[in-house]
């Protein structure tokens, strides 16, 4: 088919969103009859579906962190055009079970054969679902689109008159497009300042340092058995390197009945962790879906968002909108304590009433409502079972300890407990306040997607304090993951630097140093020094090609935000017009026909690193779960619309 330049759609990013890009243009497509010519390019280096994080030959130690019934690449919104093909991964997961592709792996078949909804997979075997719904999605193309895969790197975008661009290749070849998708994804970062000299320290005196990498990059096997290695930061990338380091290099994890033992391989290196709260993630809770079904928010609702907008209120989210999110907390948590604690409150009934109406947003100020809440648990509720929620996200907080091994000890008491907490699921109080910050977090995403916060609460309340906050409480690993680490401590083969830790160079020893003013005893000293965090995700730090060259030209800005003190602040994400989004320029001008969808979009969004939810029978469907896939049948329409 001779192509014209009016109907060529360039995908810059092959992974799930440049796919789902894809998906909708093969939908829209469909819908759209016969008559519709359309030829799309995809640029990935790497294979388009999984893209670069989730390569299906990857190590199986890494898991998703969310399960099996979560993540889905196929939209399920009846008002969307219908997909072409293809499932969510849990539909997708059943169906291998009854009757497995022929091109699945040994490993593959394996994992699924014990795999249910409820389990966590691999990243690899989600990897593959995306391999396998690409294919479907192109076996079931509509007549008249044609779909080409170009494996290097885009190096440019520039504009050629008329709403077209030309796409350069690393390979040298121009792609000439009358429309372009970034799907970016996760890009390189470069180094903070601090990193830099930490990696120009390692150059220098013959150390090792690895910077903030997707854990599949890295090459595990250079860290050296027997020595210690430092790791800052105990997020998710943290139990990637944990697992890499331990079950990677032949160690087992031995099920004693009472507790989880590890027995060693001699292999692993002595891994000392560090973080600012000196504790990792706290564990998810074992739960029959995303959301605890025992948990409905009662103040921070939709309906509450659409009043506000009414009013023509733009939320401030520490004034406006975390009180709502924190009254739902503490309903969770003391309405849990009384049905599964029944003798901890003894009048429960008198006392819920009473927490309701000192809850109510109408009933008094906004600086008033706390002291009512604490004048009714004075009343009804011992110390031993009041809520701390500042305290849930630093365990360790106030406390100083005499030595490492102290240190250490309490770091173990803090999983093991939070580990028994998760088991019980919706029973514990604890766990259900986090629930109800989870809940809140779909909420929060419909609430200041696209500028509806303002720009001093974004910086100070939203990102500044409440991102870092939840996600320490809400995104944590699978419950077994709090038992690993603590079986890998009573080894001896994980030990902990302790809260808001300090690094360095001892250049006369030839060593990287940690150590915490809260732990007494000598610095920590290591050859080797790990940096278990994702790479930045700041567009002005960009380590990409193309995006330098779209910043350098003008034709993409970062997105500036006022600070409560009126001074501009540099955002994470571009400076997007919605809808669909489209970049704004250095001088203020929209480029059309260049489209942004996923991690670009941290400056307009919230939580735009989780991937599409599946709709979950019995749990809320929240508008933010498929927010992105509806973001990508936006841009389809408008590329369709122009072609």
């Amino acid at each position: 088919m001779e192509l014209s330049q009016s109907n060529r759609a360039v995908i810059i990013g092959g992974g799930p969103r440049g796919t789902s890009v894809l998906e909708r243009l093969l939908a829209h497509t469909a819908a759209a009859g016969a008559s519709v010519r359309l030829h799309i390019d995809v640029v990935d280096p790497y294979p388009a579906g999984p893209g670069h994080v989730w390569q299906p030959g990857q190590s199986r130690l890494f898991l998703m962190n969310t399960q099996s019934f979560y993540p889905t690449l196929i939209p399920q919104d009846p008002s969307l055009p219908a997909p072409v093909a293809g499932t969510t991964f849990d539909q997708w997961r059943a169906q291998q079970q009854r009757d497995p592709l022929p091109a699945l792996t040994g490993e593959e078949r394996a994992e699924l054969a014990v795999l249910e909804s409820n389990d966590f997979p691999s990243r690899a075997l989600y990897g593959r679902y995306l391999q396998c719904a690409l294919e479907e999605l192109l076996g079931n193309a509509p007549d008249g689109v044609t779909v080409e895969f170009h494996e290097t790197f885009a190096q440019s975008v520039r504009p050629v008159g008329d709403g077209r661009f030309d796409v350069g290749l690393a390979t040298g070849a121009t792609l000439r497009a009358n429309a372009v998708v970034l799907a970016l994804g996760h890009i390189p970062s470069r180094l903070n300042p601090e990193q830099r000299e930490l990696q120009a320290a390692a150059s220098q005196l013959g150390l090792q340092y690895f910077p903030p990498a997707v854990p599949a990059d890295v090459d595990w096997s250079r860290i050296p058995a027997g020595e210690p290695v430092l790791v800052r930061g105990m997020g998710l990338n943290f139990f990637d390197t944990m697992g890499q380091l331990t079950e990677g290099r032949g160690g087992k994890f031995v099920s004693t009945g009472s507790r989880l033992e590890y027995e060693p391989s001699g292999q692993e290196p002595r891994i000392i962790a560090a973080s600012r709260r000196g504790t990792p993630y706290r564990a998810k809770a074992a739960l029959d879906g995303y959301y605890a079904r025992s948990v409905t928010l009662r103040y921070l609702t939709e309906a509450a968002l659409e009043r506000l907008a009414k009013a023509g209120i733009r939320p401030s989210f520490d004034h406006d909108l975390w009180p709502l999110l924190h009254r739902d907390a503490i309903w969770a948590y003391y309405s849990t304590l009384v049905r599964s604690q029944p003798a901890a409150v003894p009048d429960a009934k008198a006392f819920l009433a009473a927490l309701e109406e000192a809850l109510q947003p109408h009933a008094h100020s906004a600086a008033k409502w706390e002291d009512n809440v604490e004048s009714v648990l004075a009343v009804h509720v011992g110390p031993r079972h009041r809520l701390d929620l500042p305290g849930l996200a630093a365990p360790l907080a106030g406390r100083s300890f005499a030595s490492r091994r102290e240190h250490d000890a309490a770091v173990v008491e803090f999983l093991l407990d939070d580990a028994r907490r998760s088991a019980l699921g919706e029973d514990d109080p604890v766990k259900m306040a986090i629930a109800a910050l989870h809940h809140g977090r779909a909420v929060l995403k419909t609430a200041v997607a696209d500028g509806g916060i303002t720009d001093e609460s974004w910086v100070a309340g939203l990102r500044g304090w409440f991102e870092s906050f939840v996600e320490g409480l809400a995104s944590g690993p699978p419950a077994l993951r709090a038992e690993q680490l603590a079986a890998l401590a009573r080894a001896g083969v994980v030990s902990f630097v302790g809260p808001d830790p300090k690094f360095g160079v001892d250049r006369k020893s030839a060593m990287f140093t940690a150590s915490s003013p809260w732990v007494a005893g000598p610095p920590i000293m290591a050859r080797t020094m790990v940096e278990a965090l994702a790479p930045g995700n700041r567009v002005s730090a960009n380590d990409s090609p193309v995006l330098e060259q779209l910043l350098s030209d003008g034709l993409v800005r970062p997105r500036l935000m006022m600070a409560a003190e009126g001074a501009p602040v540099e955002s994470t994400g571009l400076d997007v017009q919605p809808h669909p989004y489209r970049p704004v320029a250095a001088n203020g001008s929209v480029t059309e026909n260049l489209y942004v969808l996923g991690l670009q979009l941290s400056s307009t969004q919230w939580g735009t690193a989780i991937a599409a939810e599946a709709l979950q029978p019995g749990s809320p469907a929240y508008r933010s779960g498929q927010r992105t896939l509806r973001d990508a049948d936006e841009i389809a329409a408008a590329i369709l619309n122009r072609a």
